[in-house]
């Protein structure tokens, strides 16, 4: 079982970047699907980005797209969300999560599909 560790969060002003990190536990993360998810207070949970195992699809969320970039390093057993020019409606806690199998005609972005999480990091962007 791959177990997940979100790095890299904190408190920025409106317009700057963070690069949040994951970190994987196990050799099989090299064929898991990543994506990463955040949830505001008193929201759902919602997708952010989603990477497939070697890269070849990559999805964001409509509201992050041109501003955020997600990629990984399976020799390092991590992934990374690049956040640029963030807004304080990014606010939230973020997660990665993980999964061996997502269907075919997923757009990777539900999260019940993803049964590894990690434990979250914070980011606060201030206007």
């Amino acid at each position: 079982q791959v177990q997940l560790v979100e790095s890299g969060g904190g408190l920025v002003q409106a317009g700057e970047s963070l690069r949040l990190s994951c970190a994987a536990s196990e050799r099989t993360f090299r064929n898991y699907a990543l994506g990463w998810f955040r949830q505001a207070p008193g929201k759902e949970r919602e997708f952010v980005a989603a990477i497939n195992w070697n890269s070849a699809i990559i999805n964001y969320a409509d509201s992050v797209k041109g501003r955020f970039t997600i990629s990984r390093d399976n020799d390092k057993l991590t992934a990374n969300l690049q956040m640029n020019n963030l807004k304080p409606e990014d606010t939230a806690v973020y997660y990665c999560a993980a999964a061996s199998y997502i269907p075919v005609d997923s757009d990777f972005g539900r999260s019940y599909e993803y049964p590894y999480w990690g434990q979250g990091t914070q980011v606060t962007v201030s206007s």
